[in-house]
């Protein structure tokens, strides 16, 4: 073989390994961005229902997920946990202070620390079956707790003065501190909150926003991790006791949305859904007339972008597919609160029953 042969053939080589390289690069970038957006592409239009535990006893607004293990706190006073087949039930009291069932409304879980809150008083926060924090008062009242990261949390409650209660940790959940009315913003009379969903707290980062109800229905603020506070005003349903926003979830630092109405006119679907894509500075009203009416949690599917949302209360289970300006009703089943655990997999609890939902 002669040199230019040589050459020429080794040029025809590398030209067959290059072209190979593009094409499987090409074709590997396809798959990539078809597998990242495959999630937002889904529109789902029906759920299946799997009752993993049903029960009179069951009267649950407050539940969350822990690597395999469901976890939720009941209204006598018991930590639930359902993981496969198995089922564990522990009851929670506090003989010190006459407490022996308390109403837990409120749930968090960090690492293997399980965090419950009772509402009434006094209200106690519980660290694993031991109390951590109690409070007295005729005005108390606690609503929701989330937690930043493994040593900040928060719980937040109805106003004693001219405030809301809201108290914090920063030790891992062993000392919590009530903030003082001097550093948070006024709230307005009649406005309060509810404990329906353990959804009044939406925590993305260092940012936490909390949502109010009643006679007045604002969304309360902090950039960081609740050492400052603003009030931003929302266009929902309010003016009395029953209205407002009764659970609200953010997807991203911007985009966020809330749900509620008046539990006492299910059925109502006026000014019921708000939406905001500004951190919460601004709200709008949106699926205006149509899809649920009163409902008592609202949550983003994960990996949608934030183009989906469901929201469950005692009248039935529903999904928006297109960032909720239109809704579809999937389900008459009540449920009082909803955790997403992956794109077409949640779990919901409410009266009776503690259920896995499969979105189709």
């Amino acid at each position: 073989m002669n040199r230019n042969s040589f050459f020429y053939i080794y040029k025809v080589n590398i030209y067959i390994v290059l072209m190979r390289f593009n094409f499987y690069f090409l074709l590997s970038i396809i798959i990539f961005s078809f597998s990242c957006n495959k999630n937002e592409d889904l529109a789902f239009s029906s759920v299946h229902e799997d009752v993993l535990f049903f029960d009179s006893i069951l009267n649950i607004r407050a539940l969350e997920v822990n690597s395999n293990k469901v976890i939720a706190a009941n209204y006598d006073g018991k930590i639930i946990t359902v993981m496969d087949n198995f089922i564990d039930i522990k009851q929670y009291e506090s003989k010190s202070d006459s407490v022996l069932f308390p109403n837990f409304r409120s749930l968090s879980v960090v690492n293997d620390s399980i965090f419950s809150l009772s509402i009434g008083s006094p209200a106690l926060i519980f660290k694993n079956g031991r109390v951590v924090y109690k409070e007295y008062g005729s005005s108390v009242f606690y609503d929701s707790m989330s937690f930043w990261n493994e040593t900040e949390g928060i719980a937040m409650g109805d106003p004693v003065g001219d405030c809301l209660s809201i108290v914090i940790t920063r030790d891992g959940g062993n000392n919590w501190t009530k903030l003082p009315c001097s550093d948070l913003p006024k709230v307005k009379k009649g406005e309060a909150a509810f404990a329906a969903s353990n959804t009044n707290i939406s925590i993305q980062g260092n940012k936490c926003w909390i949502a109010t109800g009643g006679i007045h229905s604002n969304v309360y603020f902090s950039n960081d991790k609740g050492y400052s506070w603003k009030s931003y005003k929302t266009p929902i349903i309010q003016g009395q006791e029953t209205t407002g926003i009764y659970s609200i979830d953010f997807y991203n630092d911007t985009l966020g949305y809330a749900i509620g109405g008046d539990y006492t006119k299910p059925l109502d679907n006026f000014k019921n859904k708000i939406k905001t894509i500004d951190g919460g500075k601004s709200w709008k009203v949106t699926g205006e007339s149509n899809g649920p009416g009163y409902r008592s949690c609202v949550q983003f599917i994960p990996g949608s972008q934030g183009k989906q949302l469901v929201a469950v209360g005692f009248k039935g289970i529903d999904i928006s597919n297109d960032y909720g300006l239109s809704w579809s009703h999937l389900s008459d089943s009540s449920y009082y609160t909803i955790r997403f655990v992956n794109y077409n997999t949640a779990y919901a609890a409410g009266k009776h029953k503690i259920s896995k939902l499969i979105f189709k």
